[in-house]
């Protein structure tokens, strides 16, 4: 099982000055440990689950990538997940290229549907009922194909969106792989299964993520995809790791590594996290050995 760092919040130690700085160590603390993923956000506003308010720091997304791709080298680089509402699909694959060619091909395209409305509201973002966003989430899938596709630089015409062109000049270094995030069982991991690369559930429990694989086994099936071919990957949770728990974390996951997971991603919660991140590196052999 692999190991890798989602960072959620931006309340660094020593003030805004001191963001950048401690973003770098972020990079160099997470490859020096042997993650292999490292995160961020897709939001505007922070949200509740953090336990800080909405008022707190947050960073845009992709300029933040754009940043970590100049201060690291091998650590896989992308957001958790980016919210299909924010940008225009065509502007969204251009982005997400460029991060691949800056990063030398380690940009993921993670993507979901969106979800807090006050974010939206405040930042006067269309808000579309849930039913719509997922359809412009298979479009923005089915966009982003064609834009990484070298062969295929025609329209694109959909319900939502229409492109006269789906020029993407350079090309991504390494395709990017789609990470799709959440497991709603009717939409979401149908997605997953007709689109996907990889997808990223919540370690709420083993019960719970073997029934969401099992979910994903059967759309597979629907579709004639092997379900092996989709990298899966868990947020970890329950309990919180920390590195005051780091052994009652590893024979958590131990339950995870059973059913095939992938990799594990954790959460620094502190205005220190490139630390934490170093205090927390023991774990990632540890993991490794739980298959």
């Amino acid at each position: 099982m692999e190991f890798g760092i989602h960072v959620p919040i931006f309340d660094i130690d020593g003030g805004t000055s001191a963001i950048a700085g401690e973003l770098a160590r972020v990079g160099s603390a997470a490859e020096g440990a042997g993650a292999t993923w490292l995160s961020f956000m897709d939001h505007y506003f922070q949200i509740e689950p953090t336990g800080l308010p909405a008022e707190a720091n947050m960073l845009e997304g992709y300029t933040t990538l754009g940043y970590l791709a100049a201060h690291t080298s091998t650590i896989d680089l992308g957001l958790l997940v980016t919210g299909v509402t924010y940008r225009h699909p065509g502007l969204l694959a251009k982005i997400v290229t460029t991060v691949d060619v800056l990063s030398g091909g380690r940009a993921t395209l993670g993507l979901g549907a969106a979800w807090f409305e006050r974010e939206h509201r405040g930042m006067g973002v269309d808000f579309p009922p849930i039913s719509e966003r997922f359809e412009r989430l298979e479009e923005t899938l089915q966009i982003c194909a064609q834009m990484w596709d070298p062969e295929n630089n025609g329209p694109f015409e959909g319900k939502h969106y229409q492109l006269a062109e789906t020029l993407c000049s350079p090309q991504p270094i390494h395709r990017p792989k789609v990470l799709i995030g959440g497991g709603g069982e009717k939409k979401t991991l149908r997605l997953v299964a007709q689109y996907g690369d990889a997808c990223n559930l919540s370690a709420s429990s083993p019960e719970d993520v073997a029934h969401k694989l099992d979910v994903l086994r059967r759309h597979c099936d629907d579709v004639g995809r092997d379900v092996g071919t989709i990298r899966t990957t868990i947020m970890a949770n329950n309990p919180r790791p920390a590195p005051d728990n780091r052994d009652e974390f590893v024979r958590a996951m131990a339950d995870y590594a059973k059913l095939g997971i992938d990799a594990v991603l954790v959460t620094p919660t502190t205005g220190s996290p490139a630390a934490w991140i170093e205090q927390m590196a023991p774990v990632v052999p540890q993991l490794a050995d739980l298959g």
